[in-house]
């Protein structure tokens, strides 16, 4: 079989259209290096190899280049999609990549009679309407709670709402009307909702006014309570727009978008404004690119906005290459026009001046934390006797509430800081009622299995939260593998348990070793000890919780896996199944009258 031919570089440039379309340089085992897009192919391909100087980067990936493949396209707007696909599906190693692909939280206002605000992450396939994104969860529920405050909109879940025959505690602290049973009309509930969008659109000028004629008109039929409410909701929304009186552009939704850095790292901040109220911002850090701050710009705009809803107006710290090109993408994706705009003045040039400040401090932060993190490894591994700084430390706990829903976790630290996407929960069967040691060596041998496997690196350095016991199950898990396993340290509490007097099992040494409370060693041994114990009391909450939830319904003949979804899908939870009559449970599709019956003498014995 032969192999594919030699490339002659010479005859390839030569037959290159003078049409727009992606370029792709490939390496050895034909990896793709770099990806490219080009208004005209044959001039920027060949301007790789004649005629330019080039920097150092450059120069290094044309030195691994083997072969370069070209596909034209019909115009350059289908070559930056082109581009933008098949960066985001191999990740070349000399483009700007965003990594942190964040899915940002949207409040939701359902489709229903009587709709909820709630807070959502996802893909917004669902009916209703989506208001964000905002930059951050806090952000976001800080609104939803401004919302019930102000508007009494119902939170709960649809079947949860579907079955109650009184109001429930958020009724009674007067954060909703309570249309579950009736308290509040259609209309009114219906006004609610839609004084409710009008903030979220930042249209609240507009509504004080409005709600000022309710009040008015209120105190003339002398429904005093009425117009107190809506006196209360004008002073807030009146404090609420007093805060933000600096910057408000009403009805827009613009981001900001700044770039700091000089290479191979940089910070991008985004300004959220949503209706004229700024929302707060986020920081993303690409890596890579070939060229300088222009480059990965113009890279983060497109990795960014070409797979979200873009905003009305984008606002940039600096002028960016193919803008045209960006823009016509945009309007092809979200069926309008979004501006890129460089040049601004008033308002605009404000948030981009604390974009531009929060990405030199976001990249300033993010220096100071590696070299914090770096300072730590160099003195664990003077403190360990390690022969070099570790790159990679994973550390092991145990959670469970007396052998129910055991559960381990694995959590990983490196340079960077927390990996958090390497992390993982195990569930644990069959223990023993408190017997940890032996939920240590299940979890440390699957894991492990995956290491031998080439499934996952082997780290440098692994931490069990425990002391000798906990240290010697996790040698016996390397025992039962047939491997020695890398360096295994049982993190112990002190005296007293006080932070700071941990002491340090390791293999082979019979006393512990204790570092003091001054150690930048043990501050980081702290730092990952007490992230596996968070990772791990969450999971175990998690399957307690959905464990509860099930063994009540489990125990029933006759009602299987299907069917308890249905019941808890229909009636909102346990508490909805324990409430509910013969006659409702029997509605529920597969649930015949005599198994009605049976749930109902299970759920409510005595009655």
């Amino acid at each position: 079989m032969t192999g594919p031919a030699p490339f002659d570089l010479d005859s390839f440039l030569a037959a290159l259209p003078a049409r727009p379309g992606v370029y792709r340089m490939l390496g050895t085992d034909d990896t793709i290096l770099y990806v490219g897009k080009a208004r005209h192919l044959k001039n920027r391909v060949s301007s790789y190899f004649h005629g330019r100087t080039h920097a150092d980067k450059t120069l290094a990936l044309l030195a691994q280049v083997k072969r370069i493949e070209v596909t034209v396209t019909a115009s350059e707007t289908e070559a930056l999609l082109l581009e933008f696909n098949l960066i985001k599906r191999h990740r070349p190693r000399y483009n700007v990549l965003l990594k942190d692909d964040k899915s940002f939280p949207y409040i939701h206002l359902t489709a229903h009679e009587f709709p909820r605000l709630a807070y959502y992450r996802g893909t917004r396939k669902l009916p209703g309407r989506f208001f964000g994104p905002y930059p951050n969860s806090v952000a976001a529920r800080e609104t939803l709670q401004l919302l019930q405050k102000l508007f009494r909109i119902r939170p709960c879940e649809d079947t949860f709402f579907a079955n109650r025959s009184r109001p429930c505690l958020q009724h009674q602290i007067g954060r909703c009307s309570a249309p579950c049973v009736g308290l509040v009309t259609r209309e009114a509930y219906a006004q609610d909702i839609a004084d409710a969008a009008k903030v979220l659109e930042g249209r609240n000028t507009e509504l004080i006014t409005d709600l000022g004629r309710r009040m008015e008109a209120a105190a003339e039929r002398l429904q005093f309570e009425a117009a107190a409410r809506f006196r209360d909701q004008i002073a807030m929304l009146k404090q609420i727009q007093a805060s933000q009186s600096m910057t408000r552009i009403a009805g827009r939704d613009i981001d900001a978008v700044a770039i700091a850095g000089s290479g191979p790292e940089y910070c991008v901040a985004v300004v959220f404004v949503r209706g004229g109220r700024n929302l707060g911002s986020t920081n993303f850090f690409p890596r890579g690119g070939l060229g300088g701050e222009g480059e990965a710009l113009a890279a983060f705009l497109s990795q960014y906005y070409l797979v979200r809803e873009a905003p009305d107006e984008i606002l940039v710290s600096r002028t960016v290459e193919d803008v045209d090109l960006l823009e016509a993408a945009l309007h092809e994706r979200a069926g309008r026009n979004v501006p890129i705009r460089s040049g601004v003045r008033g308002t605009r040039a404000r948030w981009l001046e604390m974009a531009r400040t929060n990405a030199e401090l976001g990249l300033k932060m993010k220096a100071s934390s590696r070299a914090t993190v770096a300072a730590q490894l160099a003195a664990l591994a003077d403190d360990l006797g390690l022969d070099r700084v570790p790159e990679r430390i994973e550390c092991f706990d145990v959670s469970h509430t007396m052998g129910e829903s055991a559960i381990a976790a694995c959590v990983v630290l490196g340079p960077e800081g927390p990996i958090k996407a390497d992390y993982r929960r195990f569930n644990l069967d069959g223990l023993t009622p408190g017997d940890d040691y032996e939920g240590l060596r299940q979890a440390v041998t699957r894991h492990f299995t995956r290491v031998l496997r080439g499934e996952r690196p082997m780290p440098d350095v692994l931490l069990i939260d425990g002391g000798a016991g906990q240290l010697q199950a996790a040698r016996d898990a390397f025992a039962t593998l047939g491997i020695d396993g890398p360096l295994t340290v049982g993190v112990a509490k002190g005296a007293d348990r006080r932070v700071g007097q941990e002491r340090l099992f390791l293999a082979g040494q019979d006393t512990p070793l204790i570092l003091g409370p001054e150690s930048p060693a043990l501050r980081l041994i702290q730092r990952v000890r007490d992230e596996a114990h968070r990772f791990a009391i969450a999971g175990h909450r998690k399957a307690r919780a959905r464990s509860r939830l099930e063994s009540l319904l489990e125990e029933i003949p006759g009602l299987g896996p299907a069917r308890r979804r249905e019941l808890l899908k229909a009636f909102g939870g346990l508490q909805g199944v324990r409430q509910a009559s013969v006659e409702d449970l029997a509605k529920v599709h597969g649930i015949s009258r005599a198994l009605a019956g049976l749930i109902f003498e299970r759920m409510n014995p005595g009655s």
